[in-house]
């Protein structure tokens, strides 16, 4: 039914490990058609994978645009990739996340998470009764029609809104960006969420990644635990989560940061709709000046918080963005009062946890300062880590005390 694909001989070691990704080195393609058929496939097809020796693998959807030649839908040479395939892949992604969060404190939260949840290029976050839908890749691309079909079965949204402006899209021969809704009423913007007690504005349309850092919800939770009559200061505060984090754990003050003026804005009216204002301070600024004018003022914090985006966009600048992290975190500690924390995160893939850890300790002594890790975490359960798809653990989070 499906076109075929020949792998080369001895590449089919990853697929028996269940790697979802195949990449264009390991199968036996000339002048873009495979051996195992007359015709050149199209990019964003469904196909079968073959052995050398003919046996059925895997089946996924192929483009000879990326590396990544071949990414895997399922192992079963039984099931179709059609609507029911999508509907069970959701329903069982949904049913993990639904009977492990607590509803009736938070209301948004990660549904699917492209490969880790075997539906690779597809993101689906649930804020409230609102799906936002990001798609990666080109041939899931082509299966939208189905994925639409199968998330309003299945989980029965209000709305459907698309943000597949991501640059991945480029990166996979795709030339356009869609967002917008797709189902559903409009959206409001900013709609309201919650999330462990806490509401936040959060506008879909045009908010960073889907709308709001689902990833850290877990680890603005439990920087509660450290903020009771403290000073706290928030760089890259994007719309405030660590900031009403540390309001709701009783901290005295709080300085929010971040260069986009209307995410300091957002900040300030998640803030108020809390009812932390009073004791709340923003500033629109690049934050390594914001820290270069502190350090200069002898200006200091109980509690730094160093949330950035992500500064490694490939392997080929790892060693520079290495270094910017260093001293980021070594210019935080500087603010920082003695037996102070540092809270620190970073959320490129290219960064392991050993080479975050690793940063923080040349921050440490940077600044002639010892560091102890008293907590170290990654990211929440609705964003699971598949164990045949390591690639899927991104995001390093350590609490540290400066000693």
């Amino acid at each position: 039914m499906y076109p075929k694909i020949q792998l080369k001989q001895g590449r089919e070691k990853s697929l028996f490990y269940k790697h979802p990704w195949i990449f264009s080195g390991g199968l036996q393609i000339t002048g873009g058609k495979a051996n195992a058929t007359s015709e050149k496939i199209p990019d964003g097809s469904v196909v079968d994978i073959v052995t050398a020796d003919g046996n059925f693998a895997a089946r996924g959807y192929y483009n000879s645009l990326s590396n990544i030649a071949v990414r895997i839908l399922t192992f079963d040479e039984k099931e179709m990739i059609d609507v029911e395939f999508f509907k069970r892949r959701i329903t069982k992604a949904w049913h993990m996340r639904h009977s492990l969060m607590n509803e009736n404190g938070t209301n948004a939260y990660r549904v699917v998470f492209a490969e880790s949840d075997e539906l690779p290029g597809l993101i689906i976050d649930k804020y409230d009764e609102v799906l936002v839908m990001q798609i990666h890749t080109m041939g899931m691309d082509k299966l939208r029609p189905l994925v639409l079909e199968a998330l309003q079965s299945t989980l029965a949204p209000k709305a459907v809104y698309e943000r597949s402006d991501v640059a991945a899209r480029a990166q996979d021969g795709l030339t356009d960006k869609p967002e917008g809704n797709v189902f559903g009423f409009m959206p409001p913007t900013p709609l309201t969420i919650s999330e462990h007690g806490l509401k936040y504005f959060v506008d879909v349309a045009w908010g960073q990644k889907t709308g709001f850092f689902l990833d850290q919800r877990e680890n603005r939770f439990s920087l509660r635990k450290y903020t009771k009559d403290k000073t706290v200061l928030n760089l890259f505060c994007y719309t405030g989560g660590f900031t009403c984090s540390a309001f709701a754990g009783g901290a005295r003050s709080v300085t929010s940061v971040d260069i986009a003026e209307d995410a300091v804005q957002m900040c300030a009216k998640n803030v108020e709709l809390n009812g932390f204002e009073n004791a709340h301070t923003t500033v629109t600024a690049d934050v390594f000046a914001y820290l270069d004018k502190a350090i200069a003022d002898g200006t200091k914090f109980d509690i730094v918080v160093v949330d950035p985006p992500a500064f490694v966009k490939s392997q080929k600048n790892l060693d520079t963005a290495l270094k910017a992290y260093v001293r980021l975190n070594a210019m935080a500690l500087r603010l920082l009062n003695d037996g102070g924390i540092l809270v620190s995160s970073s959320c490129s893939s290219y960064v392991s946890p050993e080479k975050f850890q690793g940063v923080l300790f040349h921050a440490g002594l940077k600044e002639k300062c010892v560091l102890k890790i008293l907590e170290q975490k990654s990211q929440p359960l609705d964003h699971p880590v598949n164990l045949c798809f390591p690639e899927g653990e991104y995001l390093k989070f350590f609490v540290l005390q400066k000693n």
